[in-house]
């Protein structure tokens, strides 16, 4: 009986913790549209915005410091490359205990141009861990793989 009652309980309990994930994993997914958006129209103020300063970056076969990626990024706009489309598919977010923390993961579609007008697609998958810093959702890892 022990057990019957314990499993109703865990059955009604179970959309209250549904909801309270549920509210997160949409701010988490919020906050990756933002940060792809940002990155998508070329505004690497607001796309750089996203990451902890000391964020690990892994992507083109290496680890990435955040600093190094910002630098490059910025000259490649400014000297006329950028983002032309960044769509995302099967986006999953992943919450962790307590509601700080979420991992994210996604298909990508990207056109890009180089600063000489040269055309190039990819195609690729994404993940980033998640942290709530005061208030706000921050990557603080981040893994890109092209395949």
């Amino acid at each position: 009986m022990k057990k019957i009652a314990l499993a109703v309980c865990l059955f009604l309990a179970a959309p209250v913790f549904a909801d309270h994930h549920g509210g997160v994993a949409d701010e988490v997914k919020a906050a990756v549209v933002a940060f792809n958006d940002a990155y998508e129209s070329n505004d690497y103020e607001t796309y750089f915005g996203y990451y902890t300063e000391d964020a690990t970056l892994f992507f083109f076969g290496e680890r990435q410091k955040v600093s190094d990626y910002y630098e490059s990024w910025s000259a490649s706009i400014k000297s006329g490359g950028g983002v032309d489309k960044y769509e995302l598919s099967d986006v999953q977010i992943q919450v962790l205990p307590g509601g700080e923390g979420a991992v994210s993961s996604y298909f990508v579609v990207g056109t890009s141009h180089s600063p000489d007008g040269e055309s190039s697609t990819v195609n690729a998958f994404e993940s980033e861990v998640w942290q709530k810093i005061d208030g706000e959702w921050k990557i603080i890892s981040l893994h890109y793989t092209e395949y």
